[in-house]
């Protein structure tokens, strides 16, 4: 049982005076934080909170793999074979390597082994020494960073990955998570929904998603939340990031569709916080919202942070996506994956229990 300590680095960056005048700039930033397109809410109360929990934490190991994942070895030699053609490597939960354009992107590196640092109950990773996997990976030009929850943003993968990292593109307020950790302000840029960075013959627009931000009990919608578009001349990707479902992915379809690949959030949901994580039908539909022709799902086999089982997630969006004719690929954790060489479905997770 660990104590919490609201001095404990694991908190990040303050927001001070200074981070606010900063923050309200944004046309996201209404009324001392910010806020979705649309009402969103959780229906959780103190009446409803204690049943919660209970459920919570009872039967944890029921919902969770019977053995530990395993997580194949990074082979750089099979990774550097044709380097212009997009290739992508999942670490489980929303942690992924991406090659683009010969140049290595890495979003949302949570590899830690807990995701509630903080909490009196550890929160395992199904995948054990998951923070050798940075010790693998080669430099990365660009580190892309949706949001600041503990399970995306993880500070003892950030001190493992200080020097090894060239670019970070981060939502409005994380950075003073990263400079408060000891990275260098220099090498990180902020966006807010619908900026444009181009890098490295890249066009990288952070997108609007329907969702929440914070660490601490002081924080709440202190710093943005979004997803990822990546475009270059020959192919276009994107990255969801977190939260429910709304107009927006047809907005982003709209505006920088149609993608080769989309990552889409598919998991940790449940109905109390339906409004900030997608059901998987719906993860579903929003990848053919944002005119996604092939889909991979993310933000599961990681974790158990929700009451459904491991194994949940995928079958119903895999079960949802035959019914739609969306195309989806899937890849064993730590699989390289090449655009039209490899990237194909098969129920690999079946052979696990």
């Amino acid at each position: 049982m660990k104590i919490l300590n609201y001095l404990s680095p694991q908190f990040g960056g303050i927001v001070d005076l200074q981070e606010e005048e900063k923050l309200e700039k944004s046309p996201q930033w209404k009324e001392g934080k910010f806020e979705n397109q649309e009402e969103t809410t959780m229906s959780i109360n103190m009446k409803t909170l204690p049943g919660l929990l209970k459920k919570q934490f009872t039967n944890r190991a029921a919902r969770a793999p019977k053995k530990n994942i395993s997580i194949l070895p990074f082979h750089e030699d099979e990774y550097n074979i044709n380097i212009h053609q997009p290739k992508c490597v999942w670490y489980g939960h929303s942690a992924m390597l991406l090659q683009l354009n010969g140049k290595n992107i890495l979003i949302d590196p949570m590899l830690g082994q807990d995701a509630s640092p903080i909490g009196p109950i550890n929160t395992k990773r199904y995948s054990k020494d998951s923070l050798e996997v940075i010790r693998q990976l080669p430099d990365i030009d660009i580190l892309l960073q949706t949001h600041d929850h503990y399970d995306h943003l993880d500070l003892d993968s950030i001190n493992l990955l200080k020097g090894k990292v060239k670019q970070y593109i981060v939502g409005l307020g994380i950075k003073r998570h990263l400079v408060t950790w000891g990275v260098e302000e220099s090498i990180i840029t902020e966006v807010d929904w619908w900026d444009k960075v181009h890098a490295h013959g890249m066009d990288i627009t952070y997108t609007p998603s329907r969702h929440f931000s914070g660490r601490g009990l002081s924080d709440r919608a202190k710093s943005l939340w979004g997803g990822f578009a990546i475009k270059t001349q020959s192919h276009n990707i994107y990255w969801s990031g977190d939260g429910g479902y709304g107009p927006h992915f047809k907005e982003i379809g709209k505006k920088l569709g149609p993608f080769d690949w989309g990552f889409m959030e598919n998991g940790q949901y449940n109905e109390n916080w339906h409004h900030i994580h997608m059901f998987p039908e719906e993860s579903v539909q929003a990848a053919l919202d944002a005119k996604v022709q092939k889909a991979f799902a993310v933000h599961w086999g990681g974790f158990t942070l929700a009451l459904h089982t491991w194994k949940d997630p995928i079958d119903r969006f895999v079960n949802e996506a035959r019914k739609k004719n969306l195309t989806v690929f899937s890849a064993q954790i730590g699989k390289i994956v090449e655009m039209d060489r490899n990237d194909e479905h098969y129920d690999w997770w079946t052979v696990l229990e």
